[in-house]
């Protein structure tokens, strides 16, 4: 009898359950909070709103979907978390779409995070490199951008503001990268962390492009 074939055999049926079940819960959040970033905007809820729903996804995020992740509340959680992160949305959503090309900024941030995420998604699927090496520099790098951005918003500092978006296009595609090659390698096997982490930087993505185009286009 084979062991190793029957080991690996046994493990590319663990990979492409994981990686089926994530990109599965992925696009259903994705809809879901789309369609509460509709209710949202629709309600034309106002920033502190918003900033509310930002803090409870944060709560969320950093521990209650840890602690449930493997169990079948964890999916409620990533539901929840998704839903207050797209309901959060929507002042921003409002706000671009009251500039004269604001529908047309909005339509081609979306574009161009399906095109990232996709083609880096992609990349890590048929390539099966092992980009667990960017670990810990996404880590440091997060969390300095993050702490940037706090001062960018405290202090009134557009130029700041615009290079955090920066570096969060890039660190987001580089998480993207990261974590679909942790899946691919057995790294990750918990899907519902997974799922988190993939809508966390398409959302991150999504909301930092749009930024840096509204910049650019001289509507921001």
């Amino acid at each position: 009898m084979n062991v190793v074939g029957s080991n690996t055999a046994l493990s590319g049926v663990v990979v492409n359950k994981v990686l089926r079940n994530t990109f599965t819960l992925l696009s259903m959040t994705l809809l879901f909070s789309a369609v509460t970033a509709g209710i949202s905007m629709a309600l034309n809820v106002s920033f502190m709103v918003s900033m509310g729903c930002s803090i409870a996804a944060l709560v969320m995020l950093w521990f209650v979907i840890p602690r449930v992740a493997n169990s079948s509340m964890g999916i409620v959680a990533v539901f929840a978390t998704t839903g207050l992160l797209g309901f959060g949305l929507g002042p921003m959503l409002n706000h671009y779409l009251a500039l004269p090309n604001g529908g047309q900024l909005i339509m081609t941030a979306m574009g161009g995070t399906a095109v990232i995420f996709l083609g880096l998604a992609g990349y890590a699927l048929t390539t099966r490199k092992n980009f667990r090496f960017l670990g810990a520099f996404l880590f440091v790098g997060i969390l300095v951008a993050f702490l940037a951005g706090i001062g960018a918003m405290i202090f009134s500092m557009p130029g700041l503001s615009l290079a955090v978006s920066a570096m969060f296009v890039l660190l987001m595609s580089g998480l993207i990268l990261y974590q679909v090659s942790e899946i691919i390698h057995g790294g990750e096997t918990n899907y519902i962390l997974a799922t988190t982490t993939l809508y966390v930087s398409i959302y991150n993505l999504f909301a930092s492009l749009l930024h840096l185009l509204g910049a650019f286009s001289g509507d921001d």
